[in-house]
């Protein structure tokens, strides 16, 4: 669809829009891959801490923050791109009333052989108020907007202090889940006992003297 404009030059409504979508696409990719790394960075941030790494917690939160700023920018800008799109959407829907009053006022005129002026200042002023509404928004539009994050320190050691105490909460919540176990005792090895030995029978009062005997031979 052309639409006209004040200037005397033609845009692609349709074309307009779907540029417009584009771009939210893109930005929406965009905003999605940051909110991914502000979740990165916080964990850095809460291993930094449980590792009593200050230094690093901090640049962690520092980096944080400025995802975070480039998602506000982000935001903003959709939110410009979406009221651009709504605008242009309703001039469209208006030009499809203006066109469809020229066609029936030029019905008219075929049917009368005749138009009044006061229909034809009729649609030129719905046309110039429909410009009007849309250089209003274009005016909105280029305005200006604060978009800078600015960082705060205390912001960023407050951050760090609550990480510490959610550590701390974690630590005595682990500890107290800990049951209590009993070490068993163990059996100690039995030690072998000692080989017991078989007294030798007495001797007789015959063999002794056997004995004594073969002693005496034997000299």
């Amino acid at each position: 669809m052309q639409v006209a404009v004040r200037d005397g030059t033609t845009t692609s409504t349709v074309d307009a829009i779907q540029k417009l979508a584009e771009s939210e696409d893109l930005l929406n990719k965009r905003r999605g891959l940051l909110e991914k790394k502000i979740a990165a960075e916080l964990n850095k941030a809460k291993e930094y801490q449980k590792k009593n790494n200050k230094k690093g917690a901090l640049a962690a939160l520092r980096q944080k923050k400025m995802y975070e700023g480039q998602l506000e920018q982000i935001d903003n800008s959709l939110a410009r791109l979406g009221e651009q799109r709504a605008a242009l959407e309703n001039l469209s829907a208006q030009a499809e009333v203006i066109n469809a009053l020229k066609v029936g006022a030029d019905a008219s005129k075929g049917a009368m052989k005749a138009m009044k002026i006061e229909s034809v200042d009729q649609v030129l002023d719905d046309i110039n108020d429909a410009n009007d509404q849309m250089k209003q928004i274009q005016d909105a539009l280029a305005m200006p907007t604060g978009l800078g994050a600015e960082m705060d320190e205390d912001d960023l050691l407050q951050e760090l202090e609550d990480l510490e105490e959610e550590h701390l909460d974690e630590l005595k919540h682990e500890a107290a889940s800990v049951p209590a176990t009993r070490i068993p005792q163990q059996a100690l090895p039995e030690l072998p006992s000692a080989p017991k030995t078989q007294a030798a029978p007495a001797k007789t009062p015959e063999e002794l003297e056997l004995e004594a005997l073969e002693a005496e031979m034997a000299q």
